[in-house]
């Protein structure tokens, strides 16, 4: 019976559809991100042919490197999964070592945005460059906005679950609402790389 509480949403908190508010919150936002984001990638798709002057999108993405930096998020989202798990089963250490693996790999894609970010302008992109730079950098920019956003939440849940009291009796929820927010990031990312990286110009 306890291990079924945790999985309950105390009836302050429940909506008429018996998920918790907090919860419910989060999907809401995270549908608004999914608008918000489908209006940058059909920006980006728009205007993706519209490249004046070089270096043109061929000459310069370095598709190897962003693979390797796909991988590193992707990875991310099984230490999340392992994290929630954690919280679930009443197991607070792999909890922990889970949401550090998650901001380690989070940190270390953001990483690689920013040495992909210093070879395009290196070599001569940036966003005032032509439309491709504009459309590229503000997408890309705000989706790593968005990881680095996701790494300082994470990071705050793992501070606090070190207080005598944790996480309190919620744990399971606040790391539950974390992870929806992890993974819509990495899946906003798949959407993105695909787009950017794998479909011709």
């Amino acid at each position: 019976m306890a291990a079924a509480t945790h999985h309950t949403a105390p009836a302050e908190h429940a909506t008429t559809m018996g998920i918790d508010h907090r919860k419910l919150l989060m999907w809401i936002f995270l549908a608004s991100e999914c608008l918000f984001f489908g209006s940058l990638i059909s920006t980006y798709m728009v205007f993706r042919g519209d490249s004046i002057v070089g270096p043109y999108p061929a000459e310069i993405l370095d598709i190897p490197l962003t693979s390797t930096s796909t991988f590193v998020l992707l990875m991310s989202s099984l230490t999340m999964v392992l994290a929630v798990y954690g919280a679930q089963h009443g197991r607070p250490t792999m909890m922990r070592v889970m949401l550090l693996g998650t901001i380690i790999l989070g940190l270390g894609f953001l990483g690689f945005q920013t040495y992909e970010f210093r070879t395009f302008g290196a070599e001569g992109l940036v966003p005032s460059t032509n439309q491709f730079g504009a459309t590229f950098f503000v997408l890309t920019g705000l989706h790593g906005t968005h990881v680095g956003v996701g790494v300082l939440y994470l990071a705050s849940l793992l501070l606090a679950s070190f207080r005598r009291t944790g996480l309190g009796r919620d744990q399971v929820l606040h790391i539950d609402i974390a992870g929806l927010y992890w993974h819509f990031v990495d899946i906003v990312w798949i959407v993105i790389f695909t787009i950017i990286y794998l479909i011709p110009q």
